[in-house]
């Protein structure tokens, strides 16, 4: 599998490192396959994963999955990359 960076981040945390709502992102310059996505958010396990792809209509493209299934929006995983999005 390619490289790519990807961080852990708490989302809404109040008091300072290891609290909030954990969120895992990666950005890449191209897409993953959906089975590989959906792999990498039941590896991770965390209740949103989001992979930040380019987009020709807006700044960046956000895909985001739990452990189970693709979600078409939720507000924590949407929030979180806006500080790390850029591809």
């Amino acid at each position: 599998m390619a490289a790519f960076a990807y961080r852990i981040v708490n989302v809404f945390t109040r008091g300072g490192a290891l609290t909030g709502n954990p969120l895992w992102r990666l950005r890449g310059r191209r897409a993953l396959d959906d089975a590989t996505m959906q792999a990498l958010a039941r590896q991770f396990n965390l209740s949103e994963t989001t992979f930040i792809l380019p987009s020709d209509r807006a700044s960046a493209r956000v895909r985001i999955f739990t452990p189970s299934y693709e979600m078409p929006f939720a507000g924590h995983p949407t929030l979180g990359p806006r500080t790390w999005c850029a591809p």
